[in-house]
């Protein structure tokens, strides 16, 4: 359907900005916008326009609203300045005009802007606002407004000064009331001096930073409530309104800062417990704002503010304050704590670090003296009320999760010469806190089943699992003690049986971590315990429904197929194999069986894994088309052919050590045939005849070449010294003579069996050709790749 319809006209500024957005103005006041989900829409749109505008689509504006004309340029070069018209109420219509026709122009702004500061012109507006109210003229009113809003888009400070003093905020926000849009003024002053309160909960004697603190009170009024919101056109043009702010706010931190009777009082009512409520709450509120207002400040700044902060005791306060039960100062506090984690974790870490050495020492005295020591730990309190937070969606706990996570993440820790964070704050964590973050998953765990499986329960547990899953990730053998000595991950799967689908992928993804890892300690743990058997129970309830549990579960043990994990393998297969053989939808399950197998068979046959090896070695790899000349060849071959200085085998020559190579070698070759298509393919023929002699053909899909041999009673290794196919050997390249063939084949020689080749052959392949018409091939045993 169409969405707009716009002409476009010739002299129109059009501008692209971010590369997905287009803007433009139509009338006086009609802004419009475009804005694409793809830059290739709007690179579309933007060509045709500067193709009708006869522009270069490589500009982003296509109309220079600088320069306007020649002329103006003239006048405003030969003209000093802008003259106002005088400041009477016949004459506001014009001054509105001359207002608004003067923001498109920066020159004309320019001029505006200083004719309005040295005229004092601001001030004598507002003596007309007073004026038009006492008349009740709204249309004076309404071009007060406009002429007001307009002062603002100039983006000036020093306009910005004037009319923020104290004597004029209050008449410029009653100017900005009269919206022309509205049928009825609004009643912002109303709202700012009987409404809104100031509460000094420590009293500022200060009274320039009282002043401060109520100007940037009510300039943010204006800014967010006040102010129409700006089109694209105009947003840049309140940047100087944002930074008055952000300066005021910057000072306001800075004069507090240095005022250490203020602070101290503070704190001091913070933790003094005959504070009543009420104003324990207020103080709270005051500094969780003054936490906020120093986000403003440069790093240095902060930094400084940071440790005033914590020199003043803000952690033993906090402590204090979320031990109470008032709900609205917990949430408070909390979030003040999160300014300090975020801005400094080290500084809170070393601050539990020292709180728990305190407590330790005062514990042993007290045990001594057969007294109980009750004090908790500032991290166990965030826990806590993590475990205990009352909103039905969590908000609070998802919110000191986040911090918890925050303060036991490696990657922020420090470490020194002397000493690792990371260790220290490790131990004292796994010690003292992981007890408590667990406490709630171990005692909902006891049965076969999740004892309390509602939502809210639910929710708790998918998130101290997850916080549990960061863990093993991060935290090496702290988390992996924890994990096989409390018996962790039974108490997790337990969660598999869980109605919440997403309780219960929390719980498969804190077991697919720990597989992830490939850590053998794991996996004994794993297999002793037969940890497996939960997930396989959650996969066939789950039944033949495609879902994240059904593919989550396939994925797991794709993993450990594609890893190639021996241990989990066998321990799958041995025990679960009947339970998961009927599932054939995906080709997981019957991979794993072959990988056991595979794995079985390399047990029961060493030398055949020897064997393979040699096969899979790639340094011996012919082309393709050496391949086929020499099967061709091998196939016109017959025994007229041969002569009798070729080497053979004889059957009464094999001892029984070659039958014990070469029997699992045609075994093993024709599974491989049979189970593995697309790798290896092995064709052991038997071909007798003339002296009984065995010829074996065998033909690798890879075209690797072979290298082997075996001496009865011991098998020497391919390349060693004594071995056939070894430098200065019998068989090795230096000592054939130049009519023996160079491709490989079965020597027998008082029961010993060489399949030789030659490193270098790769160099000799096409001299290697030019000889097979004259060299004659071995006439009784020929074992060729």
């Amino acid at each position: 359907s169409l969405l707009l319809e716009s002409k476009i006209n010739p002299n129109t500024a059009y501008q692209k900005q971010q590369d997905t957005l287009i803007v433009w103005s139509e009338a006086e006041n009609y802004d419009l916008a475009l804005s694409f989900q793809e830059k290739a829409g709007c690179d579309e749109i933007w060509e045709k326009i500067c193709q009708v505008q006869g522009k270069d689509p490589s500009v982003d504006i296509t109309q220079d609203l600088v320069d306007e004309s020649e002329e103006e340029r003239f006048d405003d070069m030969s003209s000093p300045g802008l003259e106002l018209p005088s400041c009477e109420l016949s004459r506001l219509e014009e001054i509105a005009e001359l207002v608004a026709s003067s923001l498109p122009s920066p020159l004309r702004r320019e001029k505006l802007a200083l004719a309005l500061e040295n005229e004092g012109y601001i001030k004598k507006l507002l003596e007309l606002f007073h004026v038009c109210e006492d008349l009740e003229n709204i249309e004076g009113l309404h071009h007060l407004y406009e002429i007001i809003k307009g002062i603002f888009l100039l983006n000036r400070t020093a306009l910005f000064e004037v009319m923020f003093s104290e004597e004029c905020i209050m008449d410029v926000i009653g100017c900005l009331e009269y919206d022309p849009a509205l049928s009825q003024p609004r009643k912002h002053r109303e709202f700012l001096t009987k409404t809104a309160k100031f509460k000094e909960v420590i009293p500022i004697s200060d009274p320039e930073l009282k002043q401060k603190i109520h100007q940037t009170y009510r300039v943010q009024y204006i800014q967010d409530m006040v102010l129409p919101t700006p089109s694209v056109f105009e947003e840049n043009m309140l940047s100087t309104l944002h930074s008055f702010i952000f300066f005021n706010k910057v000072e306001i931190v800075g004069m507090l800062q240095e005022d250490e009777k203020f602070l101290t009082d503070l704190f001091a009512q913070l933790t003094d417990e005959a504070t009543d409520e009420e104003k324990r709450q207020e103080l709270v509120n005051f500094l969780k704002e003054f936490c906020a207002f120093s986000q403003t400040l440069q790093p240095q700044n902060r930094d400084a503010f940071f440790k005033t902060l914590s020199n003043m005791g803000i952690l033993p306060a906090l402590e204090v304050i979320l031990g109470m039960d008032d709900t609205q100062v917990r949430s408070a506090a909390t979030d003040i704590f999160s300014y300090l984690v975020e801005y400094n974790p080290s500084m809170v870490r070393e601050f539990v670090m020292q709180e728990a050495q305190q407590n330790d020492d005062v514990s042993k005295k007290l045990t001594e003296q057969k007294i109980t020591n009750k004090d908790i730990l500032l991290i166990n309190l965030i826990i806590e009320h993590m475990i205990c937070d009352t909103d039905p969606e969590l908000g609070g706990a998802v919110q000191l999760m986040g911090l918890l996570r925050t303060l036991v993440d490696p990657e922020n820790m420090l470490a020194t010469a002397n000493k690792t964070e990371k260790t220290e704050f490790l131990g004292f964590f796994y010690k003292h806190c992981m007890h408590v973050l667990t406490a709630p998953l171990l005692a909902n765990t006891t049965e076969d089943k999740p004892s309390k499986d509602d939502f809210q329960t639910a929710q708790l547990l998918a998130l101290v699992l997850e916080l549990l899953t960061f863990c093993v990730e991060h935290h090496t053998y702290h988390i992996k003690n924890y994990i096989i000595n409390k018996d962790i991950l039974r108490r997790v799967l337990v969660l598999m049986a869980s109605k919440h689908a997403f309780l219960a992928l929390c719980a498969l993804r804190f077991k697919r971590k720990i597989i992830g890892l490939k850590d053998e300690f794991y996996n004994r743990y794993i297999m002793k315990s037969f940890l497996f058997e939960p997930v396989v129970k959650a996969f066939l309830n789950n039944g033949s429904r495609y879902n994240l549990m059904n593919s989550a579960i396939i994925e797991m043990f794709e993993f450990i197929r594609v890893e190639d994990i021996k241990s989990l393998t066998a321990h799958v297969i041995e025990n679960y194999w009947k339970a998961l053989e009927d599932v054939d939808y995906v080709q997981t399950f019957k991979g794993l069986k072959l990988r056991f197998e595979q794995q079985r068979e390399r047990q029961d046959n060493p030398k055949l894994d020897s064997m393979r090896s040699i096969l899979r070695n790639h340094r011996y790899r012919r082309d393709a088309r050496t391949l086929e000349d020499e099967e061709e060849m091998w196939f016109n071959t017959d025994e007229e052919d041969m002569e009798d200085g070729d080497a053979v085998v004889s059957p009464s020559d094999k001892t029984k050590n070659d039958d014990d190579i070469m029997d699992p070698i045609s075994k093993f070759m024709e599974r491989k045939k049979l189970k593995e298509s697309e790798e290896k393919e092995v064709l052991l023929k038997t071909n007798l005849s003339g002296r009984q002699s065995p010829s074996f053909k065998l033909s690798l899909s890879s075209g690797t070449k072979t290298s082997l041999t075996s001496q009865s009673p011991a098998a020497n290794l391919p390349g060693s010294p004594g071995s056939p196919g070894s430098p200065g050997s019998p068989g090795s390249p230096g000592s054939v003579p130049k009519s023996t063939s160079q491709t490989a084949a079965i020597t027998t020689k008082g029961g010993l069996v060489g399949l030789v080749d030659y490193p270098d052959d790769d160099e000799d392949d096409d001299e290697d050709e030019d000889k097979e018409d004259t060299v004659p091939l071995s006439k009784k045993a020929k074992f060729e790749s």
